[in-house]
């Protein structure tokens, strides 16, 4: 890619531990390139003793703002001036925007989740949702839901404690079981959408499920999500796919995640039917 740099080009970054392999500056820098915007944008690792450290440089070196991948999401609540109202509700943070010297901060996440879902024809709002996973990424998809109108989230973890206390945020539609193949199933059963939101079949990683029999209970008109996006199609997507269930993976929350990103940055309003189409086109 061409990048054309001059002394007014602004700056912004990705910063995570580990961040070598993030896709956010092609899918930031394609964006900046085609809407002809005086950005620049790169990785930058930074580990979770230096995020300190890191905001004051931010500032020092004047950047415009930054994105935050693991493990800093959770790690920058207490660190910013100002939080926007989602990323305040989720008590996460993944876009950052400096101005005057201060940090303010966002959560695209949610946004870029439900905007993927519904490009895949579902609308949550009374529905049955299972998450599998209680991590970072499972706190902001299961809010997101909530925020959404979702009938009932079930989330299923191996720590029941961990899932106990995300469910604890909004007990009304948050329902916490265990990660054993009997819950699973008992879950699977009862659910209009699948959310796969661990780490299991990600690509540089040995984890896999155990087992697949949770998909022989879900209904045929279910659909089944995976945040993953490397590989495109995870063995849980295969599966799924082969039993006719519709499903998805996370390239399009993680593009819409970005343009929404992109938007706080430089207070540019942007198509983001338009832009998808664009990234889907370069990360094919």
């Amino acid at each position: 890619m061409l990048v054309r740099l001059n002394h007014s080009t602004k700056k912004l970054a990705v910063i995570g531990d580990p961040v070598g392999h993030s896709l956010s500056p092609l899918i930031q820098n394609t964006m900046i390139s085609a809407l002809g915007l005086d950005y620049i944008y790169f990785a930058q690792q930074v580990s979770r003793e230096n995020l300190p450290a890191f905001l004051e440089a931010a500032k020092l070196l004047g950047f415009s703002g930054f994105n935050a991948t693991m493990p800093h999401k959770e790690d920058l609540i207490p660190l910013m001036d100002t939080l926007s109202e989602e990323a305040a509700f989720y008590g996460s943070v993944n876009t950052v925007c400096i101005k005057d010297g201060k940090c303010i901060g966002y959560n695209t996440d949610g946004r870029g989740l439900i905007r993927s879902l519904e490009d895949g024809g579902f609308d949550p709002k009374g529905k049955d949702v299972v998450l599998l996973g209680a991590g970072g990424a499972a706190k902001a998809v299961s809010l997101s839901f909530v925020r959404s109108g979702a009938r009932r989230v079930v989330v299923c973890n191996r720590n029941l404690a961990r899932a106990e206390a995300l469910c604890r945020k909004n007990p009304d539609v948050l329902v916490s079981v265990g990660f054993d193949g009997e819950s699973l199933k008992k879950a699977a059963a009862e659910c209009d959408l699948l959310v796969n939101c661990t780490s299991l079949g990600m690509t540089g990683t040995a984890a896999q499920f155990s087992d697949f029999d949770f998909l022989d209970d879900l209904p045929q008109n279910a659909m089944v999500f995976d945040l993953i996006y490397s590989p495109r199609e995870t063995v849980l997507l295969q599966k799924a796919r082969r039993k006719g269930h519709t499903v998805q993976n996370g390239l399009g929350m993680l593009i819409y995640q970005a343009v929404f990103a992109l938007e706080h940055f430089t207070e540019t309003k942007i198509d983001a039917g338009k832009m998808g189409a664009l990234l889907r086109d370069i990360l094919k």
